[in-house]
């Protein structure tokens, strides 16, 4: 199959002297003392298993390398250590550090080609602010979008504290993104475990449980019908699993306890506007487009991660003989597309040759 495919969900290696560049400088020595400062939260776990696993020094270079390895037409970034961004208690602090990260993301890979972009990071301890930078951020920087943590806020993305920064995304026709990480596990039930095996494990998967159950329960696909949502690095396979178990509670409680979400949560899948992010070894992939289609997956290559599987699983995909050819040129390419409103550089998926 030969097609080129968008990247939707892979990183950059941010550091503390890189987004100090960037920040206010009344936040530049924020943090434990100097010579072990850290904007964001550590959890201590040893993701690279002794140095054996992932890259740790990567640049704008070192992605485009990446993205030419397997005919990556474009890479959609999303920071490392800002995952974490919801833990950060200091609202200050998080818009001085979300600014940051978005103004190094421009300078540092935008700029040096525009098939590097971006999903910004925004600032949900204070909404205000928060629309703000995503106006800036999608305005002048180049961004697609914006990124959600999956945990470290103390609401629920669901909440109606956010709802004008899902608002102003929809009226901006941008889109948002619930990435999880494994900080804070005893935010999804993981924190009598003492390996990160465990921990992670349960961690994404888990959390994006949670975050979907609060948005769709609240109704946030309901009173932003047109506004797409990305549930980021946890695969497709717990997404049937979960609207079973949403779909029996919606039927005996919604009246009472959800009354804003109008429709059974299945159908909001099926509309095409909550999307979600796969791992090529999904067993029960082909069973998930068979139950809510094609429309709604999208491919990444999680690179530089530790469990990056990047370029064999762009091989493995294509490869599949339980997805047709249309399918794969969905999830590889034009779901991404829709997802990021990206321009194609391609004439055509419908005219890519298989």
């Amino acid at each position: 199959m030969n097609l080129n495919a968008i990247d939707a969900d892979g990183h950059l290696i941010e550091t503390v002297d890189q987004l100090a560049e960037f920040i206010d400088p009344a936040y530049r020595e924020y943090g434990p003392a100097r010579g072990a400062r850290s904007y964001f939260p550590s959890d201590g776990w040893d993701r690279s298993v002794r140095g054996t696993l992932g890259r740790w020094q990567v640049d704008a270079q070192a992605v485009l390398e990446m993205m030419d390895e397997g005919a990556i037409e474009t890479a959609v970034l999303y920071p490392t250590q800002g995952l974490g961004i919801g833990w950060i208690r200091d609202p200050d602090f998080a818009v001085a550090l979300c600014r940051a990260y978005n103004d190094f993301f421009f300078n540092r890979y935008h700029k040096v080609d525009a098939r590097l972009t971006s999903v910004a990071l925004l600032p949900l301890q204070d909404v205000g602010e928060a629309i703000k930078e995503l106006r800036r951020a999608t305005g002048e920087l180049g961004a697609s979008g914006a990124m959600l943590p999956a945990v470290g806020l103390r609401k629920p993305l669901g909440h109606r504290d956010y709802w004008p920064i899902y608002q102003e995304a929809e009226r901006l026709g941008c889109m948002l993104a619930s990435h999880a990480t494994v900080r804070g596990p005893h935010y999804f039930g993981a924190d009598g475990f003492d390996t990160f095996i465990e921990v992670h494990t349960l961690s994404h998967a888990f959390a994006q449980m949670m975050q979907l159950t609060s948005m769709v329960f609240s109704g946030v696909p309901e009173r932003f019908p047109n506004l797409r949502i990305g549930f980021m690095e946890a695969g497709c396979s717990w997404m049937p699993y979960w609207i079973d178990r949403m779909h029996e509670e919606w039927e005996k409680r919604a009246q009472v306890e959800a009354p804003q979400c109008r429709h059974d949560p299945a159908e909001y899948i099926r509309r095409g506007n909550l999307f979600f992010s796969i791992e090529a070894g999904e067993g029960s992939l082909a069973e998930v487009v068979r139950r809510y289609g094609d429309g709604s997956l999208v491919y990444a290559t999680d690179f530089p991660h530790w469990d990056a599987e990047y370029p064999d699983n762009l091989r493995a995909i294509k490869e599949r003989e339980d997805l047709s050819e249309e399918s794969k040129r969905k999830i590889l390419r034009d779901n991404s597309l829709r997802l990021y409103a990206l321009n194609s550089s391609q004439p055509s998926a419908a005219r890519a040759t298989a």
